[in-house]
């Protein structure tokens, strides 16, 4: 193993939140609710360090970077401390240190390590626990490095990048990156842990495009891990989650010529899910692998009439070549109520699962300036490991979304194979090669705290954990999973372990969900 010695100080602090998400992405406005307390106020309005020996001297912190730092107070503050879910707006970081690079990186960790104050990392702002959220924490934030450059069929991508940019630069270009479709999940996490999305099955997985990365580590230098340089850390940050090991500030990736895709939305009466939901699984993750979809079934508010039903679908090759595809799945379920399909570039494909297809993108963005709405959301993942399929449970915990006060609620299943198995089980962390799916609990709300959200999510998850073992998804992180380890990465959960305590031997880098 290829480690390095830590040379930096005490045990506990917290770098957590880089496991951005590549899924619930909020298409509707929301009262903000406020279920995350408030840390300790001083009276001077600086937030205290739950551990630390006294007022740190932000004034210096401030002096010492080339970014920005906002406290409490500050006019800036109230906005950049806020995260993609409206669930943790009560979360009050110390303070947010928006980076400009490496270097500042480097002084945050030794400034948070000489006051003994716990941080927290940004790269989009989509950790479903709230990790990135930082409360009671020094963030850094990494969304200011968010610059996409193409050098013939390599892209050197920031981390903070959020998706619509990364998919607008390159797709202009004529290139692309397999990722997700939330224009603002940050790059960052959605690669260290894998990154699945809509062109899964034809290019692999996000991280599967990486050849190097810079990364701070624990002891403020900066590597650069490929498979030539650093190889064991390279492997744990392709699949293995972030903020354990190191920050990353910049990925270099391999990307493809940018395909021509048709998309294609399928709706049928809800009745027709006992047709649909194992005939879906029987073929989708074994189909051409030109062709990727998901299956959703989603009840809650949203839906009065009862729970919806659909499929939605990439294909990459001649669009004549889409029924073909489709064949094996269609031969066995009713005809759809609707079968609506587009064909567009690779740019404006990616731009429409986003949200972003009538919106600048310089404005596909929440927050100040944004016109994207924000909405509060609770989820928990599965991994599925076969296409055996408990449909009357999955059904009926569908119809339990209906009268609970929730807006939207069910179930959401990524197809996966194709090229993501091109790749051994143990060449990169990524813990489910030759997985059939991944799979989203999620649910939606206006307002109140987040219990009966949260509730409904891990039950759901409960009730087919017969069906489907236990596995899960780092990006789709859940505290409340036993034996999370295991779950996230399978066999190579030992090698994670191995890889922190050779990169990091004195515990700088610890989230709540440590390898």
């Amino acid at each position: 193993m290829t480690g390095r010695s830590g040379r930096v100080g005490r045990r506990g602090v917290v770098l957590a939140g880089l496991a951005g998400a590549a899924g619930a992405c909020a298409p509707h406005d929301a009262q903000p609710p406020r279920d995350t307390p408030a840390p300790p106020v001083s009276p001077d309005g600086i937030a205290s360090s739950p551990r630390g020996p006294g007022a740190a001297d932000w004034r210096r912190l401030a002096r010492s970077v080339s970014g920005t730092l906002a406290r409490p107070g500050s006019a800036s503050y109230d906005v950049v401390r806020l995260t993609q879910n409206p669930r943790y707006d009560g979360a009050r970081p110390l303070a947010v240190l928006s980076v400009a690079g490496a270097r500042d990186i480097a002084t945050g960790l030794a400034f948070a390590r000489d006051h003994g104050l716990p941080l927290a990392i940004r790269s989009g702002g989509h950790s479903y626990p709230g990790w990135s959220a930082g409360n009671g924490r020094l963030v850094l934030d990494l969304r200011a490095l968010h610059g996409v450059a193409l050098s013939g069929t390599s892209a050197t991508i920031g981390a903070g990048a959020p998706l619509v940019t990364v998919y607008d630069v390159l797709g202009t270009r004529g290139r692309g990156v397999a990722g997700g479709s939330c224009p603002t999940v940050g790059i960052g996490g959605l690669t260290q842990g894998g990154g699945v999305g809509v062109l899964t099955r034809a290019h692999g997985l996000t991280s599967d495009a990486v050849t190097s990365m810079r990364v701070v580590l624990a002891d403020g230098s900066i590597a650069t891990a490929s498979a030539d340089h650093e190889p064991d850390l390279f492997w744990a940050l392709r699949g293995g989650g972030g903020g354990h090991l190191g920050v990353v500030t910049s990925f270099t990736m391999s990307t493809f010529a940018a395909p021509t895709i048709t998309r294609a939305f399928l709706a049928w009466p809800f009745s027709a899910a006992h047709d649909v939901v194992p005939r879906w699984l029987a073929t989708a993750p074994t189909a051409d692998r030109r062709l990727w979809s998901t299956l959703k079934l989603l009840g809650g508010a949203t839906h009065p009439t009862g729970p919806a039903l659909s499929v939605s679908a990439t294909w990459t090759g001649q669009p004549a070549g889409l029924d073909t595809a489709l064949r094996p799945f269609f031969s066995a379920v009713p005809t759809p109520a609707t079968d609506a399909r587009h064909t567009e570039s690779y740019r404006d494909t990616m731009l429409a699962f986003a949200g972003c297809s009538s919106i600048p993108v310089g404005r596909c963005h929440t927050g100040s300036g944004g016109s994207l709405p924000r909405e509060a959301f609770a989820a928990t993942s599965h991994i599925i490991p076969g296409d055996h399929v408990d449909v009357t449970t999955l059904l009926a915990r569908v119809h339990a979304a209906q009268g609970s006060g929730l807006k939207e609620a069910g179930i959401s299943l990524d197809a996966l194979g194709g090229a993501v198995d091109d790749i051994g089980a143990g060449e990169t962390a990524f813990g489910h090669r030759g997985a059939l799916a991944t799979v989203q609990y999620t649910a939606t709300y206006t307002s109140g705290p987040a219990t009966p959200a949260l509730s409904y999510v891990r039950a759901f998850r409960d009730a087919m954990t017969p069906s489907w073992g236990h596995g899960a998804y780092v990006n789709y992180a859940d505290p409340s999973l036993a034996g999370y380890q295991r779950a996230y990465f399978g066999a190579n959960a030992a090698r994670l372990a191995a890889a922190r305590t050779s990169y990091d031997p004195q515990h700088v880098f610890t989230q709540p969900q440590d390898y």
